[in-house]
């Protein structure tokens, strides 16, 4: 009967802690803005003149590289979710 309750505990512990994580990435992806729309916010900012590069990341955000009208380079971070800079662990 003690095994059983320990098991029982353990379980549920482990249910508890897996759910207390973070959203899981890949439902950051199906779940958040679409690629376009995180764009968009990007191309929208005052200083914007080109993509260099977007790439989807595995923690749940996209990186993207782009140029200034100035030719600085930018690198950032936009969570799926919320379309907000985040960033990286």
């Amino acid at each position: 009967m003690t095994k059983l309750l320990i098991a029982a505990a353990l379980v549920t512990a482990t249910t508890v802690a897996a759910e207390a994580q973070d959203i899981d990435p890949k439902s950051r992806a199906e779940n958040g803005m679409k690629p376009s729309e995180i764009l968009a916010t990007v191309e929208s900012r005052e200083d914007f003149r080109y993509l260099e590069e977007m790439s989807w990341d595995d923690d749940g955000y996209y990186a993207i590289v782009y140029h200034t009208a100035d030719s600085a380079r930018v690198e950032i971070n936009i969570d799926a979710l919320s379309g907000e800079p985040v960033q990286p662990d």
